[in-house]
């Protein structure tokens, strides 16, 4: 079973940065054949696929977020990122670090078997 725990979140004024991490164990097939993928969920909203990262590197974002959010990885350390930068107030909602063993993924939550418990997010204007 593999453990994901999210951290790094927080409040910030609109067009404030905050950096999420998410710390990866219990791996059984190692970590380098995991997909990887943030998601987020707004009050009252349907959870959203905010960014993925897969086995061979590729990378996709929702276009809402496109040229203000990176998503990477640190294998050695067992951790993933997401970079936010310019936060918007519709950036706000619970972050959740999800990861499957597949090569290939899509934004939908239904490809992913594990998932953090999430961590919030506030862009205030």
């Amino acid at each position: 079973q593999v453990q994901l725990v999210e951290s790094g979140g927080g409040s910030v004024q609109a067009g404030g940065s905050l950096r999420l991490s998410c710390r990866l164990s219990g791996y059984y097939y190692g970590n380098k054949k995991l997909s990887l993928a943030w998601f987020r969920q707004a009050p009252g909203k349907g959870r959203e696929g905010v960014a993925i990262l897969d086995v061979d590197g590729h990378l996709n974002y929702v276009p809402s977020v496109v040229g203000r959010f990176t998503i990477s990885k640190d294998l050695a350390k067992d951790t993933l990122y997401l970079q936010m930068d310019d936060l918007k107030p519709d950036d706000s909602g619970v972050y959740y670090c999800a990861a499957a063993y597949k090569f290939r993924v899509s934004m939908r939550a239904a490809d992913y078997e594990f998932w953090g418990r999430g961590t919030q997010v506030t862009a205030s204007s």
